[in-house]
C-alpha cells in the first residue's frame, strides 16, 4: 500500500488561518497536491486530546458537513485549489501556540494523518 508522508500531507493547511470563532475554533486546508476524497474523518486533535467527531465540520463553497457524515457514499473530497475551512464547535483555544491533528481514510491508501502546530492570535 502506498503511503503519504504528514509533511507533505501537512502542506495542505493554509498557514495563519487557525483561530477563534464565536463558536470554537477553524483553520483552513487548500489542496495543491491533488485532488482526494475520503471515505471517513477522524477526530481533530488539538494538543494531543481529541474533540468530539460530532462537534467537527467543513465547509467546502457554501455547504457544510459533519465529519460524521463522511463515508464512502458521501465523501470528504478535497479539489484541487480550492480552500476548505475546518471548524470545532465548543472548543475555543487560548491564545498561543497549538498542535492540530487531522486524519482521515483513503481508499487504497489506509488511514493518513497530519498535524502542524500554528497560534491562535490574543483576542
Amino acid at each position: 500500500m502506498v503511503s503519504v508522508p504528514g509533511f507533505l500531507l501537512r502542506r495542505l493547511y493554509v498557514k495563519g488561518s487557525l483561530c477563534n470563532t464565536d463558536h470554537g475554533f477553524q483553520f483552513q486546508l487548500r489542496n495543491q497536491l491533488g485532488s482526494g476524497y475520503a471515505r471517513r474523518l477522524l477526530p481533530i486533535t488539538v494538543d494531543g486530546q481529541p474533540a468530539p467527531l460530532e462537534q467537527a465540520f467543513f465547509t467546502s463553497g457554501a455547504v457544510t458537513t459533519p465529519f460524521p457524515s463522511v463515508s464512502p457514499e458521501s465523501p470528504f473530497t478535497l479539489v484541487m485549489n480550492r480552500t476548505v475551512t475546518v471548524a470545532v464547535a465548543g472548543v475555543t483555544l487560548s491564545p498561543g501556540p497549538h498542535k492540530i491533528g487531522m486524519g482521515f481514510e483513503v481508499q487504497g491508501l489506509g488511514t493518513l494523518s497530519f498535524d502542524f502546530i500554528d497560534t491562535v492570535p490574543d483576542g
